[in-house]
């Protein structure tokens, strides 16, 4: 399988890896691929470019002769009071995350026309539950799950199948500061169902799901992989437990 994934995470096969510059990570994913005999390609460049999304699925295409998978991965996060938004920073944060998304698809249909192929957008549980001092970052996840929806009904008929993933709690890079407090990660923990904040490889197995035959007929659905910590509000009121019955 030939695929794209930007935001620097990937799977065996033919691995296109993007992020925005070189970094030890994705120096690493690149070594973690040539150990499982993939055929990894590190591209660099900025999703939040109008250009740069083009640019890669191009250069993917060129070095694997086609495509037929991409993950549109690429997020950033700029915490704050909608009140003190910036124009600037809320327009970066719809460009990485849900413009991007747009665009490679664009640039990318031809190649996944061709080998009948699927798309994959990673969404969050913020797309659909309201968080209070994450500036726009809800309302581009939001968005991006309802382009995919958009981008299924259209990309359809040509046999390409567009879905979203929508992780909860991840141990990730863009994490690692908050988990490095024990106590906060434990309480985490403990707030999901399944016991444990999600691993990078919890959501990259849904997303390779999605992009395999065994999701052949998933199309525009939003997958949502959050241990069922988004459906445990109710469960974690004061008092609940107190409750008796009448």
């Amino acid at each position: 399988m030939r695929v794209l994934v930007t935001g620097a995470q990937g799977r065996k096969a033919q691995i296109a890896a993007v992020d925005v510059e070189p970094s030890p990570s994705l120096d690493g994913l690149v070594e973690e691929l040539r150990k499982h005999e993939a055929e990894p390609l590190a591209l660099y460049d900025d999703m939040g470019s109008a250009d740069a999304p083009g640019r890669v699925v191009g250069d993917a295409i060129g070095r694997f002769g086609g495509l037929d998978g991409l993950v549109s991965n690429a997020g950033i996060n700029r915490p704050g009071p909608l009140v003190d938004y910036s124009v600037e920073d809320w327009d970066r944060m719809f460009a990485v995350n849900t413009r991007a998304t747009w665009l490679l698809a664009k640039a990318a249909h031809p190649a996944l026309k061709t080998s009948r192929g699927a798309i994959v957008a990673v969404g969050s549980m913020s797309g659909t539950n309201a968080h209070a001092n994450l500036g726009p970052y809800g309302p581009t996840k939001a968005a991006v799950i309802m382009l995919a929806r958009v981008l299924a009904q259209e990309f359809g008929r040509d046999g390409i199948r567009v879905n979203t993933v929508s992780p909860g709690m991840v141990r990730t890079g863009m994490t690692a500061r908050v988990y490095a407090d024990q106590s906060v990660a434990a309480e985490r923990d403990a707030l999901v169902p399944l016991g444990r904040v999600a691993t990078p490889e919890d959501i990259a197995d849904v997303i390779a799901f999605l992009l395999g035959p065994d999701a052949r007929y998933v199309n525009g659905h939003d997958l949502v992989v959050d241990g069922g910590v988004s459906g445990n509000f109710l469960g974690r009121l004061p008092g609940t437990s107190q409750i008796t019955r009448s």
